[in-house]
């Protein structure tokens, strides 16, 4: 058993900042499934949003907040993440990060930070390094942590599951410590749905978290990591659906352990799709920042006409939500695989100075975005639930922490506002780190056992595997995207059930592999992601049913709460 004072599962922004304030109060243990720098953050372009203009405030950005959360955001939270983030900022300066600067005016004579503007934003607010913001961020963090001798980083290991003083009571008691996957108390039981007040934690017993089950994948063996504190810093599930801007590791993994655990899961119906994903066969996963819209570019149909007019008054800067169903209507009233968005307007030298990274990925593609409009299509990119935390980062479960996408807080509501979300890894994990050090921390009087393989052998059809995993990802794509009707919410809830079966019998027949393991995480998020779905009889921000295509009032700042039955 490999015991510590702190426990960091994920190596993103929320990860590392929270790791980095805890550090000198003990042993901390960053595990992460590739290598330190893999992570959502590594591939944020756009940048950090914060209030550090006079010609900004805390009002304005909070109302865009509020606004773009279609009526499901928690002000009190939104308006404490706001408020605290310019000193957030401050921290992150100091700590080595350079954001970009522009020139002195003719009257100034000094430098002032290159404020980028985004959709939804009524000022420029957002911090950036150009178009690598979040590899900046990723660069000081880590240069932070290699000068703390306190922090181990585990690389190539992924977690398997949460251990909690529940699981091991049953365990003792003969019972089994986890579920069928994807499953709850039994198979064919839905998970148990909690329509409440926003944000509302409840008490579920005395349940602490105590450590974790982890696969070293160089070496195949199941290793325990115990602490009085684990921080769930997972980040979200874009591999979910068969398109995303995410990077591989984002299979959802926090939520799914989290669940499994019998923390309570929120608004996973709030899927966002970035517009603008690079539109190229050979293109993978790659984001055109919203940053290139907020500096004038077009979205236009595929024959050269824009087409924003007709669904915003803001047009091409409008709300993601809002411009990937424009995005979506006119492919379909097109019949093209993709739009176009054209930012020709504007001088080469400028396009390349302040998108040197999107500029330099479209040109390995045949595509010179100073003369000719890029091709993009919408893709999963952000997930706005997740496990239900206080804005400290406290889940229902002691000793448990989730910040970051893997979290739900209250901040983005419906829908979240361009460049919030680093913000709230900044904000809440500086909060949850106060709050683990204010608290006395228990000495872990607790036996866990060893993993055991039981019968388990080698899987000899890893093409099942492949297979499923492909299947959910597809079927997420097609019947819960976008745009949705309860009947593909149906099919998608009946088919994800099958594959849970199938993938239930390899979790227990064969030993576990990362392949296996990412599988039984999305095969258990995307039946969250549909049971929410199906639990709110509307349309509100990222979730669009053409069954219910208005919002209703009296399902404002009304979360979708899903717990597993114990």
């Amino acid at each position: 058993m490999n015991p510590f004072d702190f426990l960091v599962l994920g190596s993103g922004i929320a990860g590392l900042s929270f790791a980095l304030k805890v550090s000198a109060q003990g042993r901390v243990a960053i595990i992460t499934k590739k290598n330190r720098a893999e992570s959502n953050t590594n591939y944020a372009q756009g940048g950090i949003a914060a209030v550090t203009s006079r010609e900004d405030s805390f009002e304005m950005h909070v109302r865009d907040t509020l606004e773009a959360g279609a009526g499901l955001c928690r002000e009190e939270v939104v308006r404490a993440i706001v408020q605290e983030g310019p000193a957030r900022i401050a921290e992150l300066i100091e700590l080595g990060m350079k954001f970009s600067e522009r020139e002195p005016g003719p009257w100034s004579g000094t430098r002032e930070l290159d404020l980028g503007k985004e959709g939804g934003h009524s000022k420029r607010r957002i911090l950036h390094a150009k178009d690598v913001t979040g590899r900046e961020i990723e660069r000081a963090l880590l240069a932070g942590i290699a000068r703390q001798p306190n922090i181990e980083i585990f690389e190539d290991h992924l977690a398997i599951d949460l251990i909690t003083s529940q699981k091991l009571t049953h365990s003792r008691a003969g019972l089994p410590s986890v579920p069928p996957v994807g499953s709850t108390a039994g198979p064919g039981e839905a998970p148990l749905a909690v329509l409440g007040q926003a944000g509302r934690l409840s008490s579920c017993g005395p349940n602490r978290c105590v450590g974790v089950y982890v696969l070293d994948k160089r070496s195949g063996q199941v290793e325990t990591f115990a602490a009085p504190v684990t921080l769930l810093a997972t980040g979200g599930c874009g591999k979910v659906y068969l398109y995303t801007t995410n990077p591989d590791i984002a299979t959802g993994d926090g939520v799914a352990m989290a669940y499994r655990a019998g923390a309570a899961v929120a608004n996973m119906e709030f899927i966002q799709f970035h517009p603008t994903c690079l539109y190229h066969p050979q293109a993978k996963s790659f984001l055109i920042s919203e940053a290139v819209r907020g500096e004038g570019a077009v979205l236009k149909s595929v024959e050269g006409a824009p087409f924003m007019d007709c669904f915003h008054p803001l047009k091409s800067l409008a709300p993601r939500d809002v411009v990937a169903r424009a995005i979506d209507s006119e492919m379909k009233r097109s019949g093209a695989d993709h739009v176009l968005l054209d930012i020709t307007q504007k001088p080469a030298r400028f396009l390349i100075e302040r998108f040197p990274n999107i500029y330099r990925t479209c040109l390995q593609y045949g595509i010179d975005m100073t003369k000719e409009p890029i091709p993009v299509v919408p893709a999963a990119h952000y997930q706005c639930g997740g496990v239900l935390t206080t804005v400290d980062g406290a889940t229902e479960i002691e000793g448990l922490y989730a910040v970051g996408e893997v979290a739900c807080t209250g901040l983005h509501g419906a829908n979240r506002l361009a460049s919030n979300s680093l913000l709230e890894a900044l904000v809440c994990a500086h909060r949850a780190a106060g709050c683990v050090l204010a608290k006395k921390r228990p000495a872990l009087d607790v036996t866990i056992p060893a993993w055991q393989s039981g019968q388990a052998h080698n899987a000899d059809e890893l093409v099942v595997v492949s297979h499923n995993w492909d299947e959910i990802r597809r079927l997420m794509w097609d019947y819960v995207g976008i745009v949705r009707t309860n009947k593909r919410l149906q099919r998608a809830q009946k088919r994800i059930a099958n594959l849970q079966e199938e993938i239930h019998e390899y979790y227990w027949d064969f030993i576990v592999t990362s392949d296996l393991l990412e599988l039984r995480n999305i095969a258990t998020v995307a039946e969250l992601i549909v049971t929410s779905a199906l639990q709110r009889p509307e349309s509100r921000g990222l979730h669009y049913n053409l069954d219910y295509a208005q919002s209703n009032p009296q399902w404002a700042q009304r979360d979708t709460v899903l717990r597993r039955k114990v």
